[in-house]
């Protein structure tokens, strides 16, 4: 998976987010960056970003790291999102960049899936920070993930 794979994917698949500035900058097995900038857009009345736009680029931080820690393994594992909480601490203007690093979180919680045919549950966070280096927000999601059975 690249940033370029990525973001055509978005275009095709996820349009809101595309829609939206959401791009991924960075991945590997371990993090990964999406960032996004404030535009007429994605803005709230406020003249900041809206929280929907910050909690789709936070959520995208997680899943692709799932994501790719599923084409690695290289077994049909289910992905879901169960909850999520978020926190906001400051007016989202500007550059926005969130990172998730919990690429080997997915990784053991992968392999007990696939090992124990059971699902697993993981929480990821992913924090969104300004072009001041000031976090914006917080947001944690709960991934499910199960290896699928062949029937």
């Amino acid at each position: 998976m690249t940033p370029s794979k990525l973001n055509t994917f978005t275009m095709f698949k996820l349009p809101s987010a595309w829609l939206c500035g959401i791009r991924v900058k960075e991945i590997n097995e371990s993090h990964c960056k999406v960032r996004v900038k404030h535009r007429w857009i994605n803005q709230n009345p406020f003249k900041s970003m809206f929280w929907a736009v910050q909690g789709m680029a936070a959520e995208m931080t997680t899943g692709v790291l799932v994501m790719n820690q599923i084409k690695e393994n290289k077994k049909p594992i289910s992905m879901l999102v169960l909850n999520m909480n978020a926190n906001f601490s400051k007016k989202a203007v500007g550059r926005i960049t969130f990172t998730c690093k919990d690429g080997k979180l997915v990784n053991t919680a992968i392999k007990e899936a696939i090992e124990t045919g059971e699902g697993q549950t993981i929480w990821m966070k992913s924090i969104g920070v300004d072009e001041n280096g000031d976090v914006v927000s917080t947001f944690n999601f709960e991934w499910t993930l199960k290896a699928k059975t062949n029937k």
